[in-house]
C-alpha cells in the first residue's frame, strides 16, 4: 500500500476518535461502519461479532475492548 494512502486512511480513522474524560480513546461502531464502507448495519454487525471472537481467541477479555453503547437518535422536526 502506498504511503500516501496509509496516511490518508490514518487521518480518516483518527477523525472519528472520541475520548473519555480520563483521556481513553474509543471509536463508535456506527462511525467505523461508514469509514470502512459498510452501508448496512447488519453486515457490519457481523464484522463486530467476528472481531469479538478473534479478541477472545487471542486471550483478551472481550469486555475490555468492546463496550455496548446506546446512543439516542436525534429526530429533526
Amino acid at each position: 500500500m502506498k504511503t500516501q494512502v496509509i496516511h490518508s486512511l490514518t487521518t480518516d480513522f483518527e477523525s472519528f476518535v472520541h475520548q473519555t474524560e480520563e483521556g481513553i480513546e474509543f471509536w463508535l461502531a456506527r462511525d467505523l461502519q461508514k469509514l470502512l464502507g459498510y452501508t448496512a448495519w447488519r453486515n457490519f454487525k457481523n464484522v463486530i461479532s467476528k472481531s469479538q471472537i478473534a479478541c477472545e481467541a487471542s486471550g483478551q477479555k472481550v469486555e475490555n475492548h468492546f463496550v455496548d453503547v446506546d446512543k439516542m437518535a436525534i429526530v429533526k422536526k
